[in-house]
């Protein structure tokens, strides 16, 4: 289990006055402390390119647009990864980061809104959780037909501690890249504004299972 980001299309402009890296709109980008400096870049750019920055549009104008915002939203969420086949379900269209939390609701019976189209669900089976990408097995017979991931139950409160690991090592590489920018102020302030948006280290409350 992963936390991701959806790229959007950043163009060149005033969303990226700092490098980022080179990935495809619509692709995933797996948020932890190995992400590189212009992936770092490349989230800041993704939030930034929600936002309305004033001109001139230098780097501080689009911080500190970032910076005046109540609250940061990024498409994503978290994925699910079956490392034996190499199947993989992502979030679904119109999923937020900022939701991640809600997986926890599985832990007390429910599914939790994964996104739509096509539309991930859990689904409760024995002792184990079905994760389909589409919905479930009789709703869609298209491309995501049959995709789905499997997991026991009891282990959704490790995954789900080692999403809020992997989220403070990706907070860890952002605090690094504002530093090495020389963002000063405004980088402690844009890390804790992502902190609070995603709700990186509020304390996670889920259980083992017994």
């Amino acid at each position: 289990m992963e936390a991701v980001m959806e790229i959007p299309a950043v163009t060149e402009g005033s969303s990226r006055p700092w490098p980022v890296a080179a990935m495809a709109p619509g692709s995933w980008l797996v948020l932890n402390a190995s992400c590189a400096d212009d992936q770092v870049g490349l989230v800041v750019a993704a939030l930034a390119s929600r936002i309305e920055v004033q001109p001139p549009g230098g780097r501080d104008d689009v911080l500190d647009a970032l910076l005046a915002e109540d609250f940061l939203i990024a498409a994503g969420g978290l994925q699910v990864r079956d490392r034996t086949n190499g199947t993989v379900v992502t979030p679904g269209c119109c999923a937020g980061l900022e939701d991640w939390r809600d997986w926890a609701q599985v832990l007390i019976g429910d599914s939790p809104w994964l996104g739509h189209d096509p539309g991930p669900e859990v689904e409760f089976i024995s002792e184990d959780l079905r994760v389909w990408q589409d919905g479930g097995p009789n709703r869609y017979r298209g491309r995501w037909a049959d995709v789905h991931v499997d997991l026991p139950h009891r282990a959704l409160p490790r995954l789900l501690n080692g999403v809020q690991r992997d989220l403070v090592g990706f907070l860890n590489a952002l605090t690094g890249w504002a530093t090495r920018a020389g963002l000063q102020q405004r980088g402690t302030a844009l890390v804790e504004a992502i902190d609070d948006s995603f709700a990186i280290t509020a304390p996670l409350d889920v259980k083992p299972l017994r």
